[in-house]
């Protein structure tokens, strides 16, 4: 496995966990051998390179720097990598993607070449897609969205009576729990949460819900939500998306219920306005 790729690796074990910051995965080499690694802390907390120097320590001069992402160059939560980096005395940096930050973007590989240090931009497998929600995001002010859905062969989603649980297998079911873990919200209308009382939680292998959970999303136009619906018993937030229409009795009880509720603009066909939501 190259350095990079274990850099890779190294950042798809923390997808989920970093968000509004990219997952990213950092090694330091030197004559050959890792003398540090590291991935993205949660926000506020350190970004993979200096996770790496650190474990690092005095090793880290003259050492080479794999990472995942260009490093930052800006003061955010905390300072810029590019600054330990220099400090810190590397020779080389090899990173997979420009940051698709603007602030960033080609302005930390010039920071870093300024310094005397030789930086080298080495493609690797499965990095571009790390950063595909966060360059969407950066890009649009908007969540990079993905839709789920079990459909059979024959076009349906459940019998005409609705009575059918589940379309899918285990296996696929185990795949959707995957995709929960990395994402920050999960998104549902009220005829799901009417139909199903889903739990909407993200579970590991034997169906626990795990520490950190997505934002639970019911659209849901005039608050029909149920204030019992089994989603309030689960770990994790619950924000209904409604509108005007909804009356305020109903938004005081799924309040009192412990949702959060967002009043939002509605469509010609009075539902929620859904580009309202997604920049909400």
């Amino acid at each position: 496995m190259s350095h990079m790729q274990r850099a890779v690796e190294l950042a798809q074990e923390v997808v989920g966990s970093t968000s509004p910051n990219p997952a990213v995965g950092a090694v330091l080499v030197k004559d050959g051998v890792e003398v540090g690694a590291g991935a993205t802390q949660p926000p506020g907390r350190d970004h993979a390179e200096i996770v790496a120097l650190k474990q690092a320590s005095d090793q880290a001069r003259g050492a080479a720097l794999y990472t995942t992402l260009e490093p930052c160059c800006t003061w955010g939560r905390t300072p810029p990598c590019t600054k330990a980096i220099i400090a810190a005395g590397i020779a080389e940096v090899h990173f997979a993607v420009v940051d698709p930050n603007p602030d960033v973007s080609g302005n930390g590989r010039d920071e870093l070449a300024a310094a005397g240090i030789t930086v080298v931009e080495e493609e690797a497998e499965g990095a571009k897609e790390l950063y595909e929600s966060f360059a969407k995001h950066i890009a649009t002010g908007t969540p990079f969205v993905t839709v789920k859905y079990a459909m059979t062969l024959d076009g349906k989603i459940a019998t005409h009576t609705g009575d059918s649980k589940w379309v899918t297998g285990p296996d696929a079911r185990g795949f959707v729990q995957k995709m929960r873990r990395v994402c920050d919200a999960i998104l549902v209308g009220v005829n799901t949460a009417l139909t199903d009382d889903p739990y909407l939680t993200a579970r590991d292998d034997k169906g626990t819900p795990l520490v950190r959970q997505p934002l639970r999303v019911v659209v849901d136009s005039v608050c029909h939500t149920p204030v019992k619906a089994v989603m309030f018993s689960q770990p994790g937030s619950t924000l209904i998306a409604t509108t005007e229409a909804a009356p305020d009795s109903r938004v005081l009880a799924l309040e009192q219920a412990g949702a959060e509720v967002v009043v939002l603009p509605s469509g010609e066909d009075r539902r929620v306005d859904l580009r309202a939501l997604l920049s909400h």
